[in-house]
């Protein structure tokens, strides 16, 4: 086993379906994730986002429609002839074996040399650090080493394709955060075919290349991070990655450009040209209050509120700020000594028209 890059494959999902008896769990889902990509399945509870995965490892009920893995639909072979490795989110390691055996399993299982397994299991032990704790039994190492053992046991058996299903939601917030870093780091130096199931935004957003938002079994919307934060296709992607201003209201054209005036009759100036019903979405960040003294920005919308509640988070403090019936969030970054507004204060807050997103009804 060679620990610079490993064979890594394609996976294409074709109008795939999965029921379970009367609920119909996936609906028509189409995918096309490149060889080496990091790709992240994010969504609520429910989605179908376990579900999708477990349909490309072969557990649970056969879809209909075709998962290609180098062109070879695998839609119904059983999961140890699929050449994919999956990290389940509770660790599945045996208790009573050593780290070693634990890692060694699966090649024993296939029937691999006693030679090669030996070479093999020390490269992966090797490359998730825990070579010196190969002969501990897993009860006697951390989350975090447990979680390494599992994703050694799938290295070792040279997947085209690593899958992991929620598998940093048992470690507390630190630790996640650093896995999430090393698991992230691994992939690329293996330029291995990963797919990340997550709930987690922030985790999704900080590991993948691309990913695939879904709800109700259908997927709302593929792309970076980047993409779908600042281009939501759907109000349900827009509230799902981040916390989002949403207004609901009109877009009506005059001389000067659009306005958008929201079912409370608040006004505001927008730079893109569109007609019809639907959403206004702009993010708390986007949002600054207008200090006294402080000179409104030219080509700015201005608003007149009063502060509801001040949350604080260290690195920001959230206000939420009522704007005629619309209690808008607002994200000031936290500096030593700044001056908190009280609740019930009244405040005057601007927002760029250039960052504000109209969705409209669909």
């Amino acid at each position: 086993m060679k620990d610079d890059i490993m064979k890594s494959s394609g996976v294409v999902i074709e109008n795939l379906n999965l029921s379970f008896g009367d609920t119909h769990v996936l609906k028509g889902v189409n995918l096309n994730i490149e060889a080496g990509e990091f790709f992240a399945f994010l969504g609520p509870s429910g989605s179908g986002k376990s579900t999708l995965l477990r349909a490309i490892a072969g557990f649970g009920p056969t879809p209909t429609g075709r998962i290609l893995i180098d062109g070879e639909d695998i839609a119904g072979q059983p999961p140890w002839k699929r050449d994919v490795g999956m990290v389940f989110q509770s660790y599945a390691l045996w208790p009573h074996m050593t780290v070693r055996r634990n890692v060694a399993f699966g090649l024993e299982e296939r029937n691999v040399p006693a030679a090669e397994i030996k070479l093999r299991v020390n490269a992966a032990l090797e490359m998730v650090g825990l070579i010196d704790l190969a002969d501990r039994r897993p009860s006697q190492l951390s989350g975090g080493q447990q979680q390494r053992i599992a994703l050694a046991r799938t290295l070792v058996i040279e997947p085209k394709v690593l899958l992991l299903d929620e598998p940093l939601s048992n470690l507390d917030a630190n630790l996640r955060v650093q896995m999430r870093r090393d698991i992230r780091e691994l992939q690329q130096k293996l330029k291995l075919t990963t797919i990340f199931v997550t709930h987690d935004q922030e985790e999704a957003n900080t590991t993948s290349d691309r990913l695939a938002v879904l709800d109700d079994g259908v997927i709302q919307q593929v792309g970076s991070p980047v993409e779908l934060y600042d281009q939501p296709k759907n109000l349900f992607v827009a509230n799902f990655l981040g916390t989002a201003n949403v207004i609901q209201g009109v877009i009506l054209e005059n001389d000067t450009g659009c306005v958008f005036r929201s079912d409370k009759g608040v006004e505001i100036t927008l730079r893109q040209k569109s007609n019809g019903k639907g959403s206004i979405v702009f993010r708390p960040q986007n949002v600054q209050f207008l200090k006294t003294g402080t000179i409104q920005k030219t080509g700015t919308t201005k608003f007149q509120g009063i502060v509801r509640h001040m949350e604080f988070h260290g690195n920001i403090v959230r206000y939420g700020v009522d704007v005629g019936g619309h209690l808008i969030l607002i994200d000031e970054t936290h500096q030593l000594g700044i001056n908190l507004f009280d609740v019930d204060t009244s405040v005057q807050l601007q927002v760029n028209p250039k960052q504000i997103m109209f969705i409209q009804n669909q």
